[in-house]
């Protein structure tokens, strides 16, 4: 069934689509969310994880600040603190739908494509027509399963977001790859769910996150200097973090420089506690992975290697927006990229007309902030002051 062009159509019900649709539908604009709400928190991150962001940078924006973590905690008499729990947040994240996005189209699109305005498919065959989009579609398509365990089938290595439930692994021999929150924290919980754990990692010494959220809450009115309520990046540059209109203007090598500074490899300092009984090991590569038989074996580049029941791959995603099953050939020739990364003009607005992307995309032309729930406030700012401004232009014409 197809019917008049809505004026903005967003892809995706995670905190940056809920945020953008209620910064759209407050300035005016007739604005349809798409996607089942929270859907990749809910489903692909592990049961017992907690947010590494502080809390005051886990809010959802809204124009009015009316539906903050604080809010729903107080209104729904929820019971959680600091660092928040996954659950706490997904329940926070389908609170915020309801408030504001009630009518909510659970459908998933299946095809963008675009001729005169886009149209939308739906596996069900019917379509719907759009003068814009917005793909807030997350990060799922983009986990990184580096090429050294190309050899190993998935039932002996796995994304760290491919599994809901850690404790399937109980009295298994487990090694986790990476040096970053996801690898960490896998590890803990692997661990406290009975299995043998091993985290290998390439640098050299973990880094822990010392500006902790205990430490910045004790320096008072001092930390709005030092931290802004974002929470992205180390003393100092986490205010330039903050301001991605300005962090854009650097050249492109200083701002890969900074946004490595800003986010790299780290974990949370209350995760240390945990990890008593994983064995970590600092420095070593991983130069090749093979089954054998039921087991996997990982060798490293110190000549030893490690024989284990299953591999966690704690490492990342890698933007490259190709991997959106949902944009049609067409779309996909016409966009234009950088290393995977649409490139996007004032507005989060691509190369096509009306094709904009939020979150994670955006970060090679907006910073790392884009990347943190704390990056929706300004995504959903500028998306919508940038469509409104169009459409104004274009009535004036």
């Amino acid at each position: 069934m197809s019917f008049a062009p809505l004026e903005v159509a967003v892809i995706g019900a995670g905190p940056y689509g809920l945020a953008a649709a209620s910064h759209l539908r407050a300035s005016g604009k007739v604005t349809i969310v798409f996607g089942q709400p929270m859907e990749f928190w809910e489903r692909q991150m592990p049961a017992g994880m907690f947010l590494r962001s502080a809390w005051y940078a886990c809010d959802i924006s809204d124009p009015l600040g009316h539906f903050s973590l604080n809010d729903f905690k107080t209104r729904e008499k929820q019971e959680f603190a600091a660092p928040v729990p996954l659950e706490s947040f997904v329940r926070y994240g389908h609170w915020f739908q309801r408030q504001v996005i009630s009518d909510l189209d659970r459908r998933k699109v299946t095809r963008i494509e675009k001729n005169g305005n886009f149209r939308l498919s739906f596996s069900d065959g019917e379509t719907v027509n759009a003068r814009r989009v917005v793909i807030a579609a997350g990060i799922s398509p983009f986990a990184h399963r580096p090429a050294e365990f190309s050899n190993l089938p998935r039932k002996l290595a796995s994304h760290s977001t491919d599994h809901r439930d850690l404790g399937r692994f109980r009295g298994q021999r487990l090694l986790v790859v990476g040096g970053g929150q996801s690898a960490f924290e896998s590890a803990a919980l692997l661990k406290e769910g009975g299995a043998e754990v091993e985290l290998v990692m390439r640098a050299p010494a973990v880094r822990w996150l010392h500006g902790s959220v205990h430490f910045r809450t004790r320096l008072g009115p001092l930390r709005r200097l030092l931290y802004p309520p974002t929470d992205v990046g180390p003393p100092g540059l986490s205010q330039l973090i903050a301001r991605p209109h300005l962090f854009r203007l650097l050249p492109r090598t200083l701002q890969t420089k900074l946004a490595y500074r800003a986010i790299r490899p780290a974990a949370a300092t209350w995760l240390r506690d945990r990890m008593e009984g994983v064995r970590v090991t600092t420095g070593l590569r991983v130069t090749r992975a093979v089954a054998c038989g039921d087991t996997a074996r990982v060798e490293l580049d110190d000549g030893t290697h490690r024989e284990v029941d299953h591999v966690v791959l704690g490492t990342g995603f890698r933007v490259d927006v190709s991997r959106y099953d949902f944009l049609g050939p067409e779309l996909l020739r016409k966009l234009k990229v950088d290393q995977g990364y649409p490139r996007l003009t004032r507005g989060l607005e691509s190369s096509i007309e009306g094709l904009h992307f939020i979150g994670a995309p955006a970060a090679r032309s907006f910073g790392p902030l884009v990347r943190f729930v704390s990056g929706t406030g300004y995504s959903a700012r500028a998306l919508t002051e940038a469509i409104v401004r169009s459409s104004r232009i274009r009535g004036q014409s």
